[in-house]
């Protein structure tokens, strides 16, 4: 019925536990049997993927049993038996994972039906948890690539994400600081609310404060309405303040206010209002050398730099610009917009780019391509002149496969193409561990946590996939 799952056994009773495993072995399902004192010796070479269940007899404290087999695997339903009892005042969440109660020697039809039940209940769990976890994984896809650095500001994401705490995102232009904050906004507790985001420099410095809180009626000339700000709009939420380096003196002292009372008032008006509101700022400016100079407040700076985050320029990351042009083609093939394909040696001219601009900058130009030659295969040729970094005699080189492009459809060049070495080396065994465990990641992730439809996407065994989530320690991650 189910394969490589086994019954976890446990019962003082050893003629009971002794016939219940006769019975078990006989219908096909491995029990591994025990005593209540003996359970966690017994299971200590077993890998928890592989226990689907635990049948439950009589012991010192059944309750007790259930509890610390829920700390070593979570998902198991549990399966009373005869006269097994819980004790009223036992926790709540030993009593729901009993499922059935079963009297032995047990019928065959209730056994395979009880079995089964089980079965459903434990896939049914691990479901709800990978669909918890998701928000994990999508994080991590939202910035890709698997460079060291990327790598590191995922760390940091998932460290501060639920956390309370101010976040400065520092970062050249169009390195991603607002995707960042919107993730860390939609991974926190706060993620039902607003998110509001306010560029600091794009709003003249004399209407920034009526931006930001609001106004009464009457307030200034033109204020024909009362008006909320940013910070109301955001309440329970995230405010999200871009270029806050920007920002005028006099109203770095009205924001230092806000974050350390947690009050504001509306321009022209004399009511306190409260700012229940988590501050998440950025900017491309060096503030630290703003502050020598006299162009920004140094007792701000601290209470917005609780928790630094610092984006990479594209060019220190020059591996994930492969992967980068991949997720940008996929998106504009999602929303139906067309799609290119580029050759070996346009992906090679262009990983030899700075990007200024960085993928902002690389988003326009997928974006250009797609409109200017549909459906086509890019070459060097077709690139504008400052992408050109290598000759068009150089069109027969190649690169690895880094798309999803299968049979044709658009994509990069297939996977049997030798992969290029980046100019500055690359540790090997760390590039194939990221990109394995990756891989490994969505499929988990694409197949709703579902182990063996995950193992069938990538092409290896149940026992493969299992021994490999267990090296990256993907357990808690997607299971």
């Amino acid at each position: 019925m189910w394969k490589e799952i086994k019954v976890l056994v446990i019962d003082d009773d050893e003629k009971r536990r002794h016939d219940l495993k006769v019975i078990l072995d006989f219908v096909g399902e491995v029990a591994i049997g025990t005593t209540g004192d003996n359970w966690k010796k017994a299971v200590e070479s077993e890998d928890k993927e592989n226990v689907g269940c635990l049948i439950l007899g009589t012991t010192t404290d059944v309750a007790k049993v259930i509890s610390d087999v829920l700390e070593w695997e979570p998902s198991l339903p549990v399966i009373l038996l005869d006269d097994a009892t819980i004790d009223d005042d036992a926790e709540d969440r030993v009593k729901k994972v009993v499922i059935a109660r079963m009297e032995t020697p047990p019928n065959y039809t209730k056994l395979m039906d009880t079995l089964h039940r089980a079965q459903v209940y434990q896939g049914q769990f691990k479901a709800d948890t990978a669909r918890g976890q998701r928000r994990d994984t999508q994080l991590f896809r939202s910035l890709v690539g698997t460079s060291r650095s990327v790598a590191k500001v995922r760390e940091l994401m998932t460290q501060v994400a639920d956390k309370d705490v101010n976040v400065l995102i520092t970062g050249e232009s169009g390195t991603g600081k607002e995707v960042v904050a919107r993730n860390l906004h939609y991974h926190s507790h706060r993620r039902h609310k607003p998110f509001v985001p306010v560029n600091c420099g794009a709003i003249p410095q004399e209407l920034l404060e009526s931006e930001l809180f609001g106004h009464e009626k009457g307030a200034f000339t033109g204020a024909v309405t009362s008006r909320p700000g940013r910070f109301e709009m955001a309440e329970g939420g995230t405010i999200f303040l871009d270029e806050i380096g920007d920002m005028p003196l006099h109203m770095q002292v009205k924001l230092l206010r806000v974050l350390q009372e947690r009050t504001f008032e509306r321009v022209g008006g004399n009511k306190t209002l409260n700012a229940d509101v988590r501050v998440i700022a950025a900017t491309h400016q060096n503030l630290e050398t703003m502050i020598e100079e006299g162009k920004f407040r140094e007792d701000l700076y601290y209470r917005i730099n609780v928790f630094p985050l610092e984006m990479p320029p594209l060019r220190e990351r020059t591996e994930d610009i492969p992967l980068l042009l991949n997720e940008l083609v996929s998106r504009i093939e999602n929303e139906k917009r067309g799609s290119i394909r580029f050759n070996s040696t346009a992906i090679m001219a262009l990983c030899r780019h700075d990007f200024p601009g960085n993928v902002r900058e690389m988003a326009n130009l997928v974006e250009r391509l797609v409109i200017t030659h549909p459906y086509g295969v890019i070459g060097v040729s077709d690139l504008p002149k400052r992408f050109r970094h290598v000759d068009d005699l150089d069109e027969n080189m190649v690169l690895p496969d880094t798309g999803n492009g299968e049979n044709g459809t658009p994509g990069f060049v297939n996977m049997d193409a030798p992969a290029l070495l980046p100019v500055s080396g690359i540790d090997l065994k760390e590039y194939l561990s990221n990109l394995e465990c990756n891989l490994i990641r969505q499929a988990l992730d694409d197949c709703n946590g579902v182990v063996a439809r995950a193992a069938e996407k990538l092409r290896i065994r149940r026992t493969t996939l299992v021994e490999k989530m267990r090296k990256y320690d993907l357990h808690r991650v997607a299971s």
